[in-house]
């Protein structure tokens, strides 16, 4: 089993110098653990202890009526954990005194979703008997979590990145009365087709494809197979103008190749890696979007490879919500293409209005 502590997208903006790898803060968190027996997934499969691991920040607060007001779900990225939104980047931009997250005033919760982190995950030992989860199998694990787990029964605003975008989608519309605001950051809430299916399937053949991978019971990594995928999330996650600002001869440009690959590649399970990407296999809100009647803050990149603003999508489905609100924030040097979603100083007013606008008097 690999070690999953640092998120791939966090790993590839890292070495890519696209962010400081400046030690995180050290934030006061609090290690949890959710064990659901016998737990069933969407599809009919079922495993027989499901574990979650979460971390949290501050303390719950609870209204006159006894329900929780100033719980925030955070939601990590695909490969990503816990951790993930610890990065300074992100949560010294939002978590300290007087910032729109303060922890002495919310009640952060951070959980390794399905599949990541320290939750339960093919690389456990189950390997291709994993169970097939889906974004389905995450929101409904996350709301047992907080629910039976926690005892949250409600959630002043989910925020999500990436992965954890796509989530907040089905949050929405799965548990509609549940959240007062939801903030999905760096996604489309359509069906993955066209080249956002094509990059996602082509880096999972790759590790079909190496014979090394001996259908999911290697006792080695298949590296072969696992260089193509992470050369495929490199070229997913970048950003073309800080990639040439920081690469701009051939030789910084192999260079960045050489040390980004070896670095992805020791932090990488071909199993969980199979699983994590085709997670997003059956993900499509579009259908019932207007049924999200919570307020939305959805903000994209305009350099953001996975979701290209020129395909329309964002602004043509965003109607469908009846309090949505979406935001292309234009290229410039803040912007890192798709890690735009944890670049906060680059929509934090945003966030900062958001909350002022959803805040009940």
């Amino acid at each position: 089993m690999r070690n999953q502590s640092v998120c791939l997208v966090l790993i590839l903006l890292i070495a890519t110098g696209l962010i400081d790898a400046q030690t995180h803060t050290q934030w006061p968190t609090q290690d949890g653990n959710y064990v659901i027996p016998n737990y069933h997934f969407g599809n009919g499969e079922s495993i027989a202890e499901l574990k979650l691991h979460y971390l949290t920040l501050g303390q719950p607060h609870r209204d006159a009526t006894g329900h929780t007001d100033n719980a925030v779900l955070l939601l990590h990225g695909t490969g990503g954990n816990a951790h993930s939104l610890l990065n300074p980047v992100f949560s010294d931009v939002l978590f300290g005194p007087g910032q729109p997250l303060d922890i002495t005033k919310f009640f952060i919760i951070l959980p390794d979703d399905i599949g990541h982190g320290e939750s339960s995950k093919p690389s456990d030992g189950l390997h291709m008997r994993f169970p097939h989860y889906d974004y389905d199998d995450m929101v409904a694990s996350q709301y047992a979590m907080l629910v039976d787990g926690l005892h949250v029964d409600h959630l002043r605003l989910i925020l999500g990145t990436s992965m954890g975008c796509m989530q907040s989608f089905v949050w929405g519309e799965t548990y509609p009365q549940f959240a007062d605001a939801l903030a999905p950051f760096a996604c489309l809430p359509v069906e993955l087709a066209g080249r956002n299916r094509i990059w996602r399937y082509m880096a999972m053949q790759m590790i079909r494809d190496d014979p090394e991978w001996k259908g999911g019971e290697y006792t080695a990594e298949p590296k072969e197979g696992l260089r193509g995928a992470n050369d495929l999330i490199v070229i997913a996650g970048s950003a073309p103008l800080q990639m040439q600002k920081n690469f701009p001869t051939r030789k910084d440009a192999e260079a960045y190749v050489d040390q980004t690959m070896d670095t992805l590649i020791a932090h990488s399970d071909a199993n969980d890696f199979l699983y994590y990407v085709d997670a997003s296999r059956n993900y499509n809100p579009e259908p019932e979007l207007g049924t999200i009647t919570a307020p939305v803050l959805w903000i994209n990149s305009a350099d953001d490879f996975i979701n290209p603003p020129e395909l329309g999508i964002a602004q043509r489905l965003v109607t469908k919500m009846p309090h949505a609100k979406f935001i292309l924030v234009p290229i410039s040097d803040a912007t890192r293409g798709h890690g735009t979603h944890t670049q906060a100083a680059v929509w934090k007013d945003y966030l900062i209005q958001f909350l002022q606008e959803t805040e009940k008097k």
